[in-house]
């Protein structure tokens, strides 16, 4: 394949023969309560941080992931997404949803064992949250066919058993607060995609795991380890 015949990176729009073409991703930290208190942090509401995933972390719902090289640790991590369709900088949170494009279910896979030694060391999270295929995703539902969620039960569950559950009206900072915010520190454009953080009950999967998970109002998603 020719270096300039390289596939983009794009996820499947429900409902149509379109695809969202994915320029970003970034990710919030600690957006759910219960899940800061888990990982033994102060809960008290505070300016929401971000990290990066490169575009081509993301996978689609359905897939079969490999278990990721330099780990012994691997955590899944359910999340909103949020689908970026129109550029701004310093939006306020107003006006914040007008940006938004549409809607899906993400996991954020993390190399739990990485990440704590990048906290110790005081380094990049790169190594721990942006490896290959650590952004399964579903498909995009579109604001206009579903409105903008803020309520909804989202879960994730091992091999039948489920591990993570929550409302996502339990987000810390709303879905316009930190699409707002981002828009402090970055331009958002078409073709970002911000998952949103967390809930408690994060934990660790193994090769043969099925992940399975979603979000009431929204869409499912299931991948497979091996």
């Amino acid at each position: 394949m020719d270096i300039f015949d390289l596939p983009k990176t794009s996820v499947p729009i429900a409902g149509t023969d379109d695809r969202f073409p994915v320029r970003r991703i970034y990710c919030i930290g600690r957006n759910y309560e219960k899940h800061v208190a888990e990982m033994g942090y102060d809960v008290k509401r505070s300016k929401p941080f971000y990290f990066a995933k490169p575009a081509d972390a993301v996978v689609q719902s359905g897939s079969i992931v490999d278990y990721p090289s330099r780990t012994n640790n691997l955590h899944h991590e359910i999340e909103l997404v949020v689908a970026i369709g129109k550029a701004g900088r310093d939006i306020p949170a107003e006006s914040a949803l007008d940006h938004v494009y549409g809607y899906a279910v993400g996991i954020d896979l993390t190399r739990r064992d990485l990440q704590r030694t990048a906290k110790e060391k005081a380094r990049p999270w790169e190594t721990a949250k942006g490896f290959d295929h650590s952004a399964p995703i579903s498909a995009i539902h579109r604001a206009e066919d579903i409105g903008h969620p803020s309520d909804g039960r989202i879960w994730l569950a091992v091999n039948g058993v489920v591990r993570q559950e929550a409302g996502i009206n339990e987000l810390i900072w709303t879905v316009a607060e930190s699409v707002a915010e981002l828009s402090t520190l970055f331009e958002v454009a078409p073709g970002d995609l911000l998952y949103t953080g967390t809930p408690a009950g994060v934990g660790p999967l193994v090769p043969g795991d099925e992940v399975t998970g979603g979000i009431e109002g929204i869409d499912a998603i299931r991948i497979a380890l091996r």
